[in-house]
């Protein structure tokens, strides 16, 4: 075995192993996925070892066609329910009324607030219940990850966090989906590096970083979406 193919197998090893404890010590536990790359990664390890955590999406209502051509895919793949849940509409009623469908170009402050009603409160509804929620987050992923543990205390939802591919690289998560064949968002073949809300994604250039395409107006020390942001109302 090489030493990448080796490299690869205790990475998924070490994942697996935080799989267990969650799916044994926290139960109701729940994957947030946004089926990019790295939640897709996740997905196909629950489905294999830890049946018992639960997968849940956020859908929008602005999200690229091909996010739901690979949440069809996986579907059929992988035989799995995700639960899907969607901003309340009367809020999204009121924004686009009150400030127009694109005013998060405008400014910060409304590009998060159109992040709240559409992520940040479903995601509320969706950890209600759980005593543990996982996300696809890597510390190589952003200036505002690089200090990213694998377990953290999430004081906004009253549960455990964990993020188990923070020590993986892009490389990595690559590796793993083309080894086991795991459905993926067609953009990453355009150079969507990381995806979002249509609107609010783009395809990187190289040498960029890997969320550049988000949010690409904005200063990177302001780019989240609130979803992992400490502090949330």
């Amino acid at each position: 075995m090489t030493d990448m193919k080796q490299k690869l197998v205790d990475k998924i090893e070490a994942v697996k192993q935080v799989l267990t404890e969650i799916g044994a010590d926290y139960n109701p536990a729940t994957l947030a996925s946004s089926y990019g790359a790295e939640d897709m990664v996740l997905m196909d390890l629950i489905c294999k070892f830890t049946p018992e955590i639960e997968i849940f999406t956020l859908d929008t209502g602005r999200l690229p066609k091909e996010t739901y051509e690979v949440m069809q895919q996986a579907k059929a793949h992988y035989h799995r329910e995700v639960k899907v849940y969607f901003p309340n509409a009367a809020d999204v009623e009121a924004y686009i009324t009150q400030q127009g469908p694109n005013a998060f170009y405008d400014s910060v402050e409304l590009r998060k607030q159109c992040c709240g009603m559409r992520k940040v409160k479903p995601l509320k509804r969706a950890l209600s219940d759980k005593k543990a929620w996982l996300t696809g987050m890597r510390r190589s992923q952003a200036v505002t990850r690089s200090e990213l543990p694998v377990s953290e205390y999430d004081d906004d939802h009253g549960l455990q966090k964990f993020s188990p591919l923070t020590d993986w690289s892009n490389g990595d998560v690559w590796a793993y989906i083309r080894a086991f064949d795991v459905p993926y968002n067609k953009l990453h073949d355009e150079g969507y590096a990381s995806i979002g809300c249509a609107p609010c994604t783009r395809a990187i250039t190289a040498g960029e970083d890997i969320r550049a395409g988000r949010w690409w107006w904005e200063n990177p020390e302001s780019k989240e979406c609130g979803l992992h942001v400490k502090g949330q109302p």
